[in-house]
Formats: C-alpha cells, structure tokens, sequence
C-alpha cells in the first residue's frame, strides 16, 4: 500500500507546475508586502489628491486583517515566500497597534479622566451621566452638551463633581478645583459665529496644576470629488494647535471629540504639543459597530498610561476612559 505523503514532503517537494516552495504564491507574498509598506511608510503616501494619507491613517489598523486573510492561501498553497512576506505586516501590525491589546483598565496612574460626545439626541442623558459617573473619574470632559440636556447631567454629576465648566456645546466636570476657565476659539472661518466647541481651564490637581482643554473639531466628509473632506477640521487643528503652543502650563490635557485617529497627519499639529496619546485601539464609533476612534486622550508633562472605551450610552459614540500619569 502506498504510504500518505507526509506534510513536510509536500513543502519540500514542487506542485504540479513543477515549481518549489519558494517559488509558488508569489501574487500573495506581494501583496504581503504591500501591506506592510503601507503600514511602515503610510506617512509617504500623497495627500494632495483626495487627502488619501489621511484617509488611509484613519483606517490603519484594519490593515491588519490582511494578515489572517493572506495567511489562508499561503498555507494553502503551501508557499514559503508568502509566509516569509507575512512576516512584515505582521510586525509592522504590531509594532504600531500591539499595546492596544493588552488590559488597560488597571494600568496605574494619578488621574482618572473620561472622554464622551455624549450626542445631541441621546434620549437618556441621565443615564448616561450615571455611566460615566460609575467609573469614579476625576474628570469628565464632554462634547454636544445641549442647553435642554444640561440640567438632566447637572442634577446626576453636580453632587459629585461640585466644579464645572461650560461653554457652548463642550463642558468638563472636575472633582478638583477650578482655577479660572474659558473658551478656546477653534472655530473654522465661514463657521456660524455661535460654533463654540472648545474650552480651557486650570485644574488643581493632587499632583500639581494641570490645563485642560475640551474640544469638538469639525467632522469630516467622504465623498466625490473632494475624497476625505477634513478641511475644517485640520484648520480646527491648527487653532487648537495655536492655543496649545501658547499655553503656559507645562501640564496639558486634550479630552477631545477631534475627528481624528491618532495616526492622521492631519492631528499632527496638536500630536507634536501633546505626545502622550495611548495606543490606536480601542475605536470609539460608531458605538454601534466601532470603526475608529476618534475621541482622544492627549497630555504633555504626564503620560497616558491606559484607555480603555465603556459600554455603549444614548450616544453614537462610545465613552473613552483613561488614567494619566502626572
């Protein structure tokens, strides 16, 4: 009786077509290759026609579902090449997007804050209040507060977090004194004069005064012919990169819906001020099927040691919470 070829015969032996192990599967070692050229050279690719950079930042991370995807007809095919080529990607992966899996929730930390777009339409803002209350931050900054909806937050954050901060549609609730505050003018030329979408105050912190700024940047737009319509939104950046510079607190943190992942060039102005960002994951929106996260946790002078998103709220966003090293 014929003895089954063993697995090891078969990669080392030549498939039909008389060709080796290194030699078959080559389309799909190319396009292993491509992958992981995009995700350790995203920065090169143009963004003059369609601001594809910008649009390819934004989704970074799925690039890495190539990596199971390719795997399949590399085996398959029993192509070495290919699994060799995987091997970039794969890392690359890694390198840029690993920290965001490991458990964030008990990283250590001075401060506890959280991020939220609580939505304009949230049906329970009540509820969603007492969610972001559960995890006991000591600060909260909010976004698409509405003058109908502050009372319904007032009334289930006031008596926990006696300061707070309003101005326009931005808000932020501190455990800790308030030291004076404002708006921060963001707002894109040709926006409606009463767009106020940014705020700054000084909070005394346990470890020292810290500037926080609250912010809500312009969405953003996919669509023909202009591609990834961020315009306002990256002038938005640039004012805020502009308050930021000035600021003269060297303690800064950013609680902000910015419409932006932390890996577009288009947040680079305020990622260069702010270098503390955490990692990429975990994705924020929708809260229904989260793609991205757009809902930052910035710092300088203190480091971002953990984030982590909670569970969903009346909101098409899912919270960010986060702990901060001082």
């Amino acid at each position: 009786m014929r003895q089954p070829q063993r697995p090891t015969r078969r990669w080392r032996g030549v498939d039909p077509r008389g060709r080796s192990a290194w030699r078959r599967g080559w389309p799909t070692a190319a396009t292993a290759l491509l992958v992981g050229l995009l995700l350790t050279g995203h920065a090169l690719l143009p963004n003059r026609f369609g601001r594809l950079g910008s649009l390819l930042e934004t989704f970074l991370p799925w690039l890495g579902v190539a990596v199971p995807a390719l795997l399949v007809p590399a085996l398959l095919r029993r192509s070495a090449a290919a699994l060799v080529a995987l091997v970039l990607p794969g890392g690359a992966w890694l390198g840029l997007f690993g920290a965001g899996l490991l458990p964030a929730e008990r990283a250590g930390g001075d401060v506890t804050v959280v991020q939220h777009n609580v939505g304009d339409t949230n049906p329970d803002p009540a509820g969603t209040a007492a969610a972001l209350r559960r995890i006991r931050p000591d600060l909260i900054g909010m976004q698409e507060l509405t003058p109908a909806a502050l009372p319904a937050y007032s009334a289930v954050l006031d008596p926990v977090y006696p300061y707070r901060s309003v101005h326009g549609t931005v808000a932020l609730w501190s455990r800790h004194p308030l030291l004076d505050d404002r708006p921060v003018w963001i707002r894109p030329a040709g926006f409606d004069p009463n767009w106020n979408r940014g705020l700054r105050a000084t909070v005394r912190l346990p470890g020292g005064d810290a500037a926080v700024y609250v912010a809500h940047l312009p969405s953003v737009r996919l669509g023909l012919p202009d591609g990834f319509g961020s315009a306002p939104r990256d002038e938005s950046v640039r004012l805020l990169a502009g308050a930021l510079a000035a600021e003269r607190q060297s303690t800064v943190i950013l609680l902000g819906d910015l419409n932006s992942t932390v890996h577009d060039r288009g947040l680079a102005p305020v990622r260069e001020l702010l270098p503390s960002a955490g990692p990429a994951l975990p994705f924020s929106w929708p809260a229904a099927l989260p793609v991205a996260r757009i809902d930052q946790v910035m710092s300088r002078s203190a480091t971002v040691t953990g984030l982590w998103t909670l569970p969903a709220t009346g909101s098409d966003h899912l919270p960010v919470a986060a702990r901060l090293r001082l």
